[in-house]
């Protein structure tokens, strides 16, 4: 048996004579595999010793659905593969051997995705159905492509302890939490995704494990480096006996591009994947990623805080190889015009229609400026980047959850300046995101939930509220006292959608379904990314962004205040093309979208521009139909 019959280089896998188990033990001189339950239940088999730390042999009597977990030192403590492709029980159970071969895919012939042309959905499997599992929402999947979303990117599942979590304190990468399904769950909501031309990503979270139900360090310390990282201790990628663990997180995304035919992943805070080696961990992360996905294109995305440039580098260049990144620029900025909120890290933005024209511009708005919050300058320069390469969103979990009580956008705000912000977001030259729940206002709250053991979950609490009292209204024990419990099984349930709420709010809905039709088909809007993209700003509250494509353009007024009368109008943005008059082509407050109405556009002496209200115009030559 050789190494190079194995798909990946640690867990267990099928082969001919039974199951073959390769693990990294390095502080260990014997290492055996203990079956339980079943065949062979008791029966244990003692793993040869390898180089570099590795241990590994064959179990004649295992096979897939096999449970077992590692005795270390003939020890009397068994421990979960760190590797292991399912807990059935949880973190603390055995793991069970898997046998990927045994899903009969029906997507051979998708082709992968590409980079430009998404409206990204992010989803919550816990949350995003009553019954918080891969099947129910795989039975969703058909509203989602009607709606026209393109892209499901999925919360991590990556399995953690507890009844329920958000996914990112995972302890065992490699098996889908079972709190959602089987193995084979996860890979019919993808073959189902791909029937219905949706691409899914996953989230990944490769700079720290949770603090519950992590057997790392029984295997060895050296997973994990000497300093602390901001959720614990950080991972070792560049000390002494790091190959294995860079292997390790490389080989994790190689497994769901191959094992589970996904589309791409999203890093987690790669911010805080520190690594000081000629080439960088995350490098060689999104290698493996690319090479498992053969013939297909996959969608590479980075979660920075610091707005680091390296993120879209290839890894010759010292980057991170990835295709996308998040912009909280563009969120922070809408959220502070939206509600004039202007504390904490929104204290480093205004709103104003200059910021939200140099967000459609540029992508970040901080691109190597001082950024006071953190006391230290923030950002990349973003010239010759693709507008596609940045993801634009109003809300999504960290925004709406790390808040004290998760309330949605839509409870902080008019419902015209909403609506006038949200046809920003969609026909921005940027690639936009929706978070769950946004198409229709869900009622729902999306707040900060997580099942740990008692000491742990009080801990975890405390530093919550450390973290929220940044914001200064936090800092009073009232307002302490009425955050809800991450522990409580309340919270969880309180952050359920009610997917009824479509019905309900339908004229929400019927906003974001036509928004995504308009940008999918209109000739500029669909190619936005490529636009030639120039803004005015028009009052203190108002602006335009004007669309230039081969011949084709587009005007697109966003007033988020009071009406305006624009009187002189010495404004070149708003001149029509020659031998044209401007036509109105959509606008938010139409009466099906809940909106009041849009007075007949009228240009010859002023521009009446319509308050909190979004107007899409068109050229038309004179004395055509529009």
């Amino acid at each position: 048996m050789t190494e190079l019959q194995r798909r990946l280089p640690i867990g267990a896998e099928i082969v001919p004579e039974g199951v073959h188990f390769r693990v990294w033990a390095p502080a260990h001189r014997k290492v055996e595999v203990v079956l339980e339950g079943g065949a062979g239940q008791g029966s244990s088999v003692e793993l040869e010793s390898e180089e570099e730390g590795f241990f590994a042999g064959v179990s004649s009597q295992a096979r897939a659905g096999s449970l077992y977990r590692f005795r270390l030192n003939q020890g009397e403590n068994l421990h979960p593969d760190p590797a292991s492709r399912f807990q059935p029980d949880g973190p603390h159970g055995p793991s069970r051997v898997v046998d990927p071969s045994r899903y009969r895919w029906s997507d051979g012939d998708w082709p992968g995705i590409l980079r430009e042309g998404h409206v990204i959905y992010e989803m919550h499997l816990g949350t995003y159905t009553r019954e918080g599992s891969w099947r129910a929402a795989a039975e969703q999947l058909k509203e989602l492509k009607d709606l026209g979303i393109t892209l499901v990117e999925v919360m991590p599942v990556a399995d953690f302890p507890g009844r329920f979590g958000w996914g990112y304190d995972g302890v065992n990468h490699f098996a889908p939490s079972r709190l959602y399904g089987e193995p084979d769950d996860m890979r019919s909501f993808v073959d189902q995704a791909h029937r219905l031309g949706l691409g899914v990503l996953l989230d990944v979270v490769y700079n720290h494990f949770g603090p519950e139900g992590n057997f790392l360090a029984q295997f060895s310390q050296y997973y994990y480096a000497e300093e602390e990282g901001e959720w614990g201790k950080a991972m070792n990628f560049d000390g002494r006996r790091s190959r294995p663990v860079r292997e390790f997180f490389a080989a994790n995304a190689g497994y769901w591009i191959d094992e589970f035919h996904l589309d791409g992943l999203r890093f987690d805070a790669t911010h805080a994947v520190h690594d000081d080696s000629p080439v960088h961990v995350l490098g060689e992360i999104t290698e493996m990623a690319r090479a498992a996905s053969g013939k297909r294109t996959i969608l590479l995305v980075a979660e920075n805080e610091n707005q680091d440039a390296r993120c879209l580098r290839p890894k010759e260049a010292g980057g991170f190889g990835m295709d996308a990144v998040w912009n909280d620029d563009f969120h922070h900025s809408a959220y502070v015009a939206l509600t004039g909120y202007h504390d904490a890290y929104y204290s480093e933005y205004f709103g104003t229609p200059q910021e939200l024209i140099s967000t459609a511009k540029w992508g970040y708005l901080y691109q190597g400026q001082f950024y006071f919050w953190q006391g230290k300058r923030r950002g990349s320069p973003t010239i010759g980047v693709s507008p596609s390469c940045f993801i634009n969103y109003i809300q999504n979990h960290d925004q709406i959850g790390n808040s004290a009580w998760g309330m949605r956008i839509d409870r902080l705000t008019n419902p015209a300046a909403l609506r006038t912000m949200t046809a920003l977001l969609m026909l921005s030259p940027q690639t936009p995101m929706i978070f769950q729940g946004q198409e229709f206002s869900a009622s729902s709250p999306f707040l900060y939930f997580a099942d740990l053991s008692p000491d742990i979950s009080q801990a975890v609490h405390t530093g919550r509220i450390e973290y929220l009292k940044q914001f200064t209204n936090i800092d009073a024990p009232e307002i302490i006292d009425s955050i809800d419990k991450p522990y409580e099984v309340e919270t969880f349930e309180q952050s359920r959608l009610h997917l009824r709420e479509r019905e309900r709010h339908a004229k929400t809905y019927n906003l974001y379904r036509d928004l995504i039709r308009l940008r999918r088909e209109d000739p500029v809007f669909s190619r936005a990314y490529a636009c030639h993209v120039e803004g005015a700003v028009l009052g203190t509250n108002a602006f335009l962004l004007r669309y230039f494509l081969e011949g084709e353009q587009r005007l697109l007024l966003i007033n988020l205040g009071r009406e305006l009368h624009l009187v002189p109008i010495p404004e070149p943005m708003l001149a029509p093309p020659e031998g044209c008059n401007w036509e109105i082509l959509w606008t938010s407050e139409k009466l099906e979208f809940g909106g009041s109405g849009t007075p007949k556009l009228d240009t010859e002496k002023f521009w009446r521009i319509q308050g909190n209200a979004a107007v899409v115009l068109i050229p038309v030559r004179q004395g055509e139909e529009p």
